[in-house]
């Protein structure tokens, strides 16, 4: 069992924090859903890149090898652009503080 303390913090036991992987300074999102507290890490912006740029390089239906960086989507070029733009902005705010 977890308290609240009086200043509203609780203490994640540490078999959670060591399954989903939470690290001193690991950001988390806080909501509530049906009455029920929901705590989610934060995805750093560089693994959304990974991901994207893995799903930009998987093979297309039908196709035998990756796509060329040439054939990808002018759509997807943009999303992926669009999140290195903000990656690289949250890295500068990071660097400021």
């Amino acid at each position: 069992m977890v308290t609240v303390d009086s200043l509203g913090r609780i203490v994640l036991p540490q078999s959670i924090r060591d399954r989903l992987g939470l690290t001193p300074g690991t950001e988390v999102t806080i909501s509530e859903a049906d009455g029920k507290m929901i705590i989610e890490p934060e995805v750093p912006p560089q693994q959304i890149i990974d991901r994207m740029e893995a799903l930009i390089e998987e093979p297309e239906t039908g196709r035998s090898g990756p796509v060329p960086r040439s054939d990808v989507s002018p759509i997807a070029k943009k999303h992926r652009d669009a999140i290195r733009r903000g990656a690289a902005q949250h890295t500068d705010d990071e660097s400021a503080e």
